[in-house]
């Protein structure tokens, strides 16, 4: 397949040199996505800045349900900038399940991965079950995402990032010790589960090209959220610790959280005695280094709250961008906490081209943050805005199935696609 395929190497007198031009790893690949939200949608679009073509299944007039995720939305085309966020390189095709289904296994056929997010058992009402799919195309990689999964007695519910959250114990974990518990600011279950799910789809297409077959692949939100508990969840597997919430700070290394500044709040960590030694040499608090108190990272932990306290005292004295500047040779980590024009005006973030404008179909420009992760002879980018509603309906059918323009007209008219 194109995604394995490698830089052809040359020798030249005794020595290797790869020589290439970038291509996407996944050029070639066609993926028929039934993800609405969030989780399915941004494995889909990761998958697609590797080059996968991605075919977005929209129920007609209605559509992924994050469009509607606003206010904000783009003034001309309605849709919600939250819609924006996690389907961009994508086409939009409208089809109605219950009458489309000649159509959709004839997608099926013509691609090598789906992807679905529904709760398990409801794509049997329409044949598009793994059981039913697998004989139609035994070389499909059908990957559901799911709340909980497809088995266990929660398996028919459906599942919402923060209810993963709530249930897999990151909301109790997170938030200040004497607060309520609190959601992260994104949808990080969210997020981790199209991650999981896209290395996992990755892992079945190297699979397929050793044994030629197909499969299903199971990835749920509850699952993922637990298995990213990592630390935490250690500590009561293992020691039967109990775990609580600690703000911005760390349970097992001190300082390593946010402090308040006279203007705003700056974030640190000393992972190790020789960057704490660092940290109290840059403040002048020579005192600490001698005090047996703040020795070794086991004594702060011990002590945590007096030490917090007098480097609390410390950092109120001076503004943000002041430590910034004393810290700007420490050993150690340290940022601000920065609001979102703080974010995207950091000059770091510039230099990285990391935010992307695209031609949108009806709204001129809009932006995107781009893919995070470069290759040095792969493409990995985002090429077009996300797409409208059946914006691409004409265009699949014909390019894809070999339709003609009469009986497209006869779908829409029966109101099959839109």
């Amino acid at each position: 397949m194109h995604f394995l395929k490698l830089a052809k190497l040359y020798k030249t007198q005794s020595r290797f040199f790869v020589t290439s031009t970038k291509v996407h790893p996944l050029k070639g690949i066609r993926i028929l996505d039934l993800t609405r939200i969030i989780a399915g949608p941004y494995c889909s679009m990761v998958l697609s800045d590797l080059g996968a073509e991605v075919i977005k299944v929209e129920r007609p007039n209605i559509g992924d349900e994050a469009r509607k995720w606003g206010p904000p939305f783009l003034k001309n085309s309605k849709d919600s900038v939250y819609f924006q966020s996690v389907n961009r390189n994508k086409k939009s095709i409208c089809i109605d399940f219950k009458k489309g289904q000649k159509i959709l296994h004839e997608l099926v056929r013509k691609s090598d991965i789906l992807i679905e997010n529904f709760v398990p058992g409801v794509l049997e009402k329409y044949n598009m079950d793994y059981s039913t799919l697998k004989t139609l195309a035994p070389h499909l990689i059908y990957c559901s995402i799911t709340g909980y999964g497809s088995i266990g007695p929660y398996s028919q519910r459906p599942g919402y990032d923060v209810i993963a959250a709530s249930m897999g114990g990151l909301l109790h974990i997170t938030g200040h010790p004497d607060g309520p518990p609190a959601k992260v600011g994104v949808a990080v279950t969210d997020i981790a589960t199209g991650l999981y799910a896209h290395g996992a789809i990755l892992a079945a297409l190297l699979q397929r090209e050793k044994n030629g077959q197909g499969q299903k692949i199971d990835v749920n939100l509850l699952s993922t959220q637990v298995a990213s508990l990592i630390n935490v969840a250690s500590n009561y597997l293992n020691a039967n610790k109990e775990a609580q919430r600690w703000g911005t700070a760390h349970e097992s290394i001190v300082p390593y959280e946010s402090f308040e500044t006279s203007n705003g709040y700056l974030t640190l960590g000393t992972g190790s005695d020789d960057q704490f030694q660092h940290l109290c040499r840059i403040l002048k608090l020579n005192d600490l280094l001698t005090d047996g108190k703040f020795t070794t990272n086991k004594d702060r932990v011990k002590n945590r709250k007096e030490l917090i306290t007098i480097l609390s005292k410390v950092f109120k004295t001076q503004t943000s961008s002041f430590w910034m500047k004393v810290f700007e040779n420490a050993s150690f980590p340290v940022g601000p906490v920065n609001n979102m024009k703080e974010v995207f005006s950091d000059p770091h973030i510039k230099s990285i081209n990391l935010v992307k404008e695209l031609d949108h179909l009806m709204d001129g420009k809009v932006k995107v943050v781009g893919p995070p992760v470069v290759y040095e002879i792969a493409e990995n980018n985002a090429r077009t805005a996300p797409p409208i509603l059946g914006q691409h309906t004409s265009e699949i059918l014909k390019n894809v199935l070999g339709y003609d323009d009469i009986e497209i007209k006869n779908l829409k008219n029966k109101q099959i696609v839109q």
